[in-house]
């Protein structure tokens, strides 16, 4: 079955794009543009998590955050164009999941509702799953994190956003170096090398980053052999 996303955006062109990508990989999709219209509809229907406006018609992102917490634990997305500090932790103190700064990449945002979904997922008795938070740019797994730079938290963001999908040199270099900037093969591989050296510091027994000769890297979290 599939996850159903509501998009909570007052902007047309911004909720048929990400109506768009979301509907591509997979997800069903409601979008809904008015706060009030929202609320209620969240508070009456089911849904697998929230991309959540902060600035909406009749009632505002933060306070449909705040009473959706009374009743409900699905996951949010804080959608926002105030790039203010206070502003973030206030959608993150109002119980909101993780935050997201327009203008921002389609394909940043289904990454970032992928990985909050793997993190709300049932587990499965014992098992420690390896999640982001976004909001500090640090990796999880159990009782562990650790802190990455942006550039190896953005490599990591796209490699666990399908775990078991090849991506290319170029495709890891054009989502972390979206300026259009230039650089080589290698420049990803010693971004890969540093960032497979913190994990396995975190999870020795664990494998988490694959090299595929030829092709590029992928994400498959395993024991070391």
């Amino acid at each position: 079955m599939k996850s159903k996303i509501v998009v909570v955006e007052d902007e047309d062109k911004i909720a048929s794009v990400l109506q768009d990508y979301l509907t591509l990989n997979g997800f069903a999709v409601e979008v809904i543009g008015d706060g009030a219209e929202a609320l209620t509809w969240l508070l009456n229907n089911s849904a697998d998590l929230v991309l959540l406006d902060i600035m909406l018609p009749n009632i505002d992102g933060i306070t449909i955050c705040r009473e959706l917490r009374k009743h409900s634990d699905i996951p949010i997305i804080m959608v926002t164009a105030k790039v203010e500090e206070i502003d973030r932790l206030l959608g993150l103190e109002m119980g909101a999941d993780d935050y997201i700064c327009k203008p921002f990449s389609p394909r940043e945002v289904v990454a970032r509702v992928k990985a909050v979904l793997r993190r709300f997922a049932p587990k499965v008795p014992g098992e420690m799953s390896l999640y982001l938070v976004s909001e500090s740019h640090r990796v999880v797994y159990g009782d562990t994190s650790l802190e990455l730079t942006s550039i190896e938290f953005q490599l990591l963001e796209m490699l666990i956003s399908q775990p078991g999908r090849i991506y290319t040199r170029q495709q890891l270099m054009d989502y972390i170096y979206q300026d259009g900037r230039i650089v080589s093969d290698r420049t990803v591989d010693s971004h890969v090398k540093k960032l497979r050296q913190k994990l396995k510091g975190m999870m020795p027994k664990k494998e988490a980053i694959h090299s595929v000769y030829g092709v590029g890297y992928k994400f498959e979290l395993g024991d070391v052999e």
